[in-house]
């Protein structure tokens, strides 16, 4: 039985811990293991503003701020693009440690407010569900250099989303799920909601709301300082899921998550109004049953008096906006629309952004929706009349990047030859204008531009498979790069090691006419006139592609190239890709059966090639990759004889229900589609050798579905192999040696039932 090369064990911890995006559909490896995690040489601060990473776009116009550290010390500086990038220093390690101590605050996020010259520091954070976002502020005044920290008397590392108010003269923030404001000149904290606990929860979220509809900061301040919107979320009618915690004492305890199960009710969501001066809230009157629909955004309507307000029905097929008098309470819903199978919920306007953007000083907004049978843009009036679609062509736009409201152009992402790639694109907000494509022609893969507010100017990056990053700062219009990013993120040898099995991309177009996406990395020494082992890597859920021309480099997969294996992994029907709305809406109510079936037919393809061993086929996936590994190993076993699934769902009953319910429909009438696709019910189709792995800490793909999955083998008298992380969540990340312990596991497995090398 081989081992990993010590080269690669050597590298887990700084590849893997720090670089795998780890949600319940998302495929963990390819995509999430960003450039980021893998600069291992790379200074932070490169003089002369030539490492653009981590820069801040102040909230209007073109300035931009950065935290620049060296070995001993840092600082933060502004600097203006169009004055030949003239540098104002607001703040330093000297003036930012406090009074008492040797050492300057450990500034791990910071906002600038540079009409007041405060600057508002985050520190000392705590994780909650995924993000850290639970910790210490403090401010600090630029004008009279002044350091203070807010929420002095609240626990320590409590405080979230502290933000200051429009006028400057007061914070606001979350601790232990009541909203406080304190008065930035004297230093008074008045607590402004009183019911906050562990299930009524005011100005954030729970588990199933962030996880699901990426709602984390729950308040917004209004335009005149005067009010706050906050949702307050109420999970007292949701059952805890309860987790048994069995290492961590001598006595076992359970660990209790909030979590709406398939066909139970979620928590409800409000929306309410809170007066600074008299700590009154004014609860607004959104039409519906509470547990019956989801307050996914809010915002202030472009003034003090009104919120604009999306909301969806518990099948997520009809979404309706509200403006919303915040005096009375009272609704109206100015835009509404269906779809015989869900509403996206407009994903790339997630964290930062409401779902919508003002243009026209506020009397027109732009919308995006699926309904002409692509995803683009529309401009509407504010009361949700003459929708205008500005976005004209069959194409999907993939993301909104930005907006030049003084000269009408949108900028977003689009790829209309190629669902792999992403450039930038753009189009008049009048309609007149025609697409125009921005990322320059001769960079061939994906693109991003951190569009400066006025949309001005731009952070350009650019990669593809074989490229790793580079940055530019550019002026948009007309197109010019400002400056070029210096020096190299990677050694020569970096990129060789990463690089030097070589990835490719390719088509395969299966018996039924479906034409999918796919790369492979092949042993650089490949023999075609051999036979090799391949594994498929997969994840094939509406949440997340594997497929995309980006710089993602892996080192397991090219160690295992090394010892001979080929590793593909395709994009089947159902995946998020830019390929139109029947493409990924084709998977409705049947996950666990079309993106299986696609997956293998595509393999039954591949299969035929004459390079390929058909007897040593493995496929391994995480998290809903895990769930499809386990469906085609027991559903295609004549194909697939080898796999390896992580923390894969077994019964999409016992996931959370606003995911599994907007792709699989309601219970009861839809219990049929939810046992069709589940792997526990395929379980009896095993023929090959399985490898089941879980963390029993995981509060996001429960461990209940790795037991049941076992008592499905167990019944149908098959035999695997598994392996159980104790407490360890879904990433697997947390213990010593665990993320070496889990690729050296899944290795072994893969060498003794899949033998590599070329025959």
């Amino acid at each position: 039985m081989r081992q990993l090369n010590l080269f690669l064990k050597s590298i887990f911890v700084s590849f893997i811990c720090t670089g795998i995006c780890f949600i319940a559909h998302a495929q963990p490896l390819p995509r999430a293991w960003s450039y980021q995690s893998l600069q291992w040489n790379a200074p932070f601060n490169i003089p002369d503003l030539t490492d653009f990473r981590g820069i801040q776009w102040e909230k209007s116009g073109h300035l931009f701020t950065k935290l620049e550290r060296t070995d001993n010390s840092y600082e933060i500086a502004e600097y203006d693009p169009a004055n030949g990038f003239s540098k104002k220093v607001i703040a330093t390690s000297a003036t930012l440690t406090p009074q008492g101590s040797s050492e300057p605050l450990h500034v791990e996020s910071y906002t600038w407010y540079p009409a007041y010259q405060k600057l508002i520091l985050f520190t000392n954070s705590k994780r909650v569900w995924r993000a850290h976002t639970r910790g210490d502020f403090w401010i600090y005044d630029a004008s009279d250099q002044k350091l203070f920290q807010l929420g002095k008397g609240l626990p320590a590392s409590s405080l979230q989303f502290a933000k200051i108010s429009p006028d400057g003269t007061k914070a606001a923030y979350v601790s232990e799920h009541n909203l406080y404001v304190e008065n930035l000149q004297t230093g008074t904290i008045r607590q402004i909601t009183f019911d906050g606990t562990e299930k009524i929860i005011n100005g954030t979220f729970d588990w199933a709301y962030e996880e699901e509809l990426f709602c984390r900061d729950g308040f917004r301040w209004s335009p005149d300082s005067k009010s706050i919107a906050y949702w307050q979320v109420n999970a007292s009618g949701v059952r805890d899921y309860l987790m048994l915690n069995t290492t961590d004492s001598i006595y076992s305890f359970v660990v209790p998550v909030q979590y709406p199960k398939v066909g139970y009710n979620p928590s409800s969501a409000k929306i309410g109004v809170v007066d600074i001066a008299t700590a009154k809230t004014k609860w607004m009157h959104i039409p519906g049953d509470p547990f019956q629909h989801y307050l996914p955004r809010m915002e202030w309507a472009n003034n003090d008096d009104q919120l604009m307000v999306q909301q969806f029905n518990r099948k997520q097929d009809t979404t309706r906006l509200y403006l919303v008098n915040v005096h009375n309470g009272d609704a109206k819903a100015i835009y509404t629309e269906g779809d015989s199978t869900w509403i996206d919920l407009n994903y790339f306007w997630q964290y930062d952004r409401p779902g919508w953007d003002w243009v026209d000083n506020g009397k027109k907004f732009l919308w995006t929706t699926e309904k002409d049978g692509w995803r683009h843009v529309y401009m509407m009036d504010r009361d949700g009349s003459h929708d205008r679609l500005i976005t004209k062509g069959n194409y999907d736009v993939m993301d909104m990047a930005g907006i030049d409201r003084e000269h009408g152009i949108i900028y977003f992402y689009a790829s209309p030859e190629n669902a792999t790639q992403q450039y930038l694109y753009s189009e008049r907000l009048d309609g007149k204008g025609r697409l125009t494509r921005i990322s320059p022609k001769d960079e061939v893969g994906t693109h991003r531009d951190d569009i400066s507010p006025d949309g001005l100017y731009a952070i350009h990056s650019f990669s593809n498979h074989d490229t790793p990053p580079s940055t530019d700062f550019i002026k948009l219009d007309p197109y010019a790069i400002l400056k070029k990013q210096e020096g190299e993120r990677f050694t020569k040898e970096q990129l060789a090691y990463l690089m030097h099995n070589p990835q490719s991309f390719f088509k395969v177009t299966t018996r039924d006419g479906v034409t999918m996406d796919g790369w492979m990395i092949r042993p650089a020494d490949f023999d075609s006139t051999k036979k090799y082992p391949v594994l498929f890597y997969v994840y094939g859920e509406p949440a997340s592609c594997t497929v995309k021309d980006v710089f993602s480099p892996n080192p397991w997969y090219q160690g295992l190239a090394d010892q001979g294996y080929v590793i593909i992994s395709l994009d089947n029907r159902g995946t998020p890709a830019p390929k139109g709305r029947a493409w990924r809406h084709a998977i409705f109510k049947n996950i666990g059966i079309l993106n299986i079936h696609d997956q293998a037919m595509a393999a039954e393809k591949i299969l035929q090639w004459p390079w390929v061993d058909t007897s040593r086929i493995a496929v391994w996936g995480w998290s809903g990759g895990g769930s499809s590994t386990q469906n085609l190993l027991f559903q295609y076993p004549d194909i697939y004889k080898t796999g390896m699934a992580v923390a894969g769902v077994s019964n999409m009953l016992y996931y959370d229900c606003i995911y599994e319910e907007r792709y699989m429909g309601l219970l009861p009438q839809d219990l049929t589609y939810y046992e069709r696709g589940a792997s526990v019910n395929h379980a009896k189709g095993l023929r090959g050798n399985l490898l089941i792995i879980h963390g029993s800490g995981d509060d996001n793909v429960h461990y209940q579905n790795q037991e049941a999955l076992i008592n499905a083998l167990v019944a149908a008298g098959k035999q695997f192999t598994m392996m159980e992380y104790p407490n360890r969540t879904h990433g697997l990340s947390e213990g010593v040696g665990t993320t070496t312990h889990l690729y050296t596991l899944l290795t072994d497995f893969l060498e003794t039932h899949c033998p590599p090398g070329a025959r």
